[in-house]
């Protein structure tokens, strides 16, 4: 009874009888993982069911089981008459969790690496975590009004699409994809575009696409200009490039293009990012005039313009303004969109429309990011496309956005008359609300959220000149807005009375 194996077994093994799993289940994970450390080597007899039951002051059939669980896993094998011996399977390499009285601290995974590496401050994560039952966005959609019988019935169709698996195997494109030529079509038709499979670049996101153009397009130092409130992803995936950033003034047209002209203009622009429809955060839409200026010193300095249009889709009165690179004659223009907001977010696709020789550097990138791709996910929206599903959608859903949008208005008009001022802007799934009196956004979202109603940080736009929220209506639906717009009132009354 005095063996090296008794002797190990005494020291790794024990039965924490406090939770629910069963002893012989403990022992067994135990010992598997002494096998795997090498505490117990190929070949090592273990003690007999009578001995072991002895060592552990369990039944003998508890021991029984743990042997027979060891033997089903391939980690012992049980020889009549002659004994108990370990066996190491080539395959078994998962590590097993189990405390034991000696090695369980092994188990604890280094936080610290044991070599230098590079943190980047610009791509810090801002997610934020609440409890809160209600909760505003910066302008999502509602996932509850994505046709969810509908999407089963496209998916499972594009699965059983024979040629998927002829795209799968294919080494090399001699054509345009189905998808590809499809969304030429639809942009085409769309957004007043002339371009061919070759101009246009399909991923993932339009942050994927924003991100694979800063590597295209950023070195070292490069000056990027945004407008002085500008989309705080875009502006972290220019300064992860290396960019230098600098701000333009935005008023009730848009960036304000003079400002650039007078103090801006004699430094090395690299380019410059607009949002196409509506800016971001603040809802207001560049003018026709402030284009013209763009793209006139666009071709006359050299510079690039990155165009956003992110929420094309969702235009409530009059048609969306057609994106300035339809009127692109000098290449100066990277536009980048995304189709599909109407469906599940994993079916969303960015996509980016570029010169030629740009598009060609693009994919280089693409590939090495994500040369697989989706190929289910391009059958069903050339298909959605086809029939005419894409478009369907987005004007059923337009319907819906565009009464959520006059509600909130009237809750507002109702409860912040004399505390907000907004316009109406004539589409996108958010107000810009700015208090006419300015307060502490910051103290304001902490009442909020003791009154279950979360307001993340990122929609806050406070500064000396600035007191404002980016207000995301489209996934809330009239009942909730309401709910929502009563919690924000009481939180300031709360906040003005301390």
């Amino acid at each position: 009874m005095n063996s090296p194996v008794f002797d190990l077994l005494v020291k790794l093994v024990s039965i924490d009888k406090s939770i629910v799993q069963p002893a012989y289940v403990q022992v067994a994970q135990q010992i598997t993982n002494a096998i795997q450390r090498g505490y117990l080597e190929k070949g090592s007899k273990l003690p007999g069911t009578r001995g072991l039951s002895e060592l552990l002051n369990v039944h003998r059939n508890t021991a029984v089981a743990i042997y027979d669980e060891l033997a089903s896993q391939g980690w012992v094998n049980i020889i009549p008459n002659k004994g108990t011996f370990v066996v190491v399977p080539e395959d078994s390499k998962v590590k097993i969790k189990a405390p034991t009285q000696h090695i369980d601290q092994v188990y604890e995974y280094p936080k610290i690496p044991g070599f230098p590496f590079q943190q980047s401050f610009n791509l810090a994560s801002t997610k934020e975590e609440t409890t809160a039952k209600y909760s505003i966005s910066d302008g999502k959609p509602d996932l509850r009004l994505h046709p969810v019988h509908q999407f089963s019935r496209w998916y499972s169709a594009a699965m059983k699409r024979k040629p998927l698996i002829n795209k799968w195997n294919r080494t090399s494109a001699l054509v345009p994809s189905v998808f590809s030529t499809q969304l030429c079509n639809y942009l085409n038709a769309t957004r007043g575009f002339h371009i061919k499979p070759t101009n246009l670049l399909n991923t993932r996101s339009t942050e994927m696409s924003l991100y694979i153009v800063s590597q295209v397009l950023i070195n070292l130092g490069d000056l990027v200009l945004v407008g002085q409130l500008s989309n705080y992803l875009a502006n972290m995936i220019f300064q992860q490039a290396g960019a230098k950033i600098k701000t333009v003034p935005v008023d009730d047209e848009g960036l304000d293009i003079g400002y650039i002209k007078k103090h801006l203009i004699h430094e090395r622009i690299r380019c410059i990012y607009v949002c196409s429809n509506r800016d971001y955060p603040t809802t207001t839409t560049l003018s026709t005039k402030r284009r013209l200026q763009l793209l006139e010193l666009a071709k006359t300095h050299g510079f690039a313009i990155i165009e956003d249009d992110f929420d094309h889709d969702f235009q409530f009165e009059g048609s969306s303004m057609l994106p300035m690179a339809s009127a692109d004659a000098n290449g100066n223009i990277i536009y980048l969109g995304k189709l599909g907001q109407s469906l599940f977010p994993s079916f969303h696709t960015g996509f980016v429309v570029a010169p030629e020789q740009v598009i060609t550097e693009a994919n280089n990138y693409l590939q090495l990011l994500d040369a697989q791709g989706d190929l289910i996910q391009e059958q069903m929206l050339s298909e959605l496309i086809s029939e005419g599903e894409i478009y369907r959608l987005k004007k059923k859903n337009i319907v819906t956005y565009k009464q959520r949008r006059d509600a909130l208005c009237a809750f507002l008009n109702e409860y912040f008359d004399n505390i907000l001022e907004w316009q109406i802007p004539s589409g996108g799934l958010a107000l810009w609300l700015r208090f006419k009196n300015p307060i502490s956004l910051v103290k304001l979202a902490k009442e909020a959220e003791k009154l279950d109603l979360f307001l993340p940080k990122t929609i806050l736009y406070q500064d000396k000149d600035t007191c404002a929220i980016r207000f995301g209506y489209g996934n809330l639906n009239e009942e909730e807005l309401k709910i929502v717009i009563e919690k924000l009132k009481q939180a300031y009354l709360l906040l003005v009375a301390a």
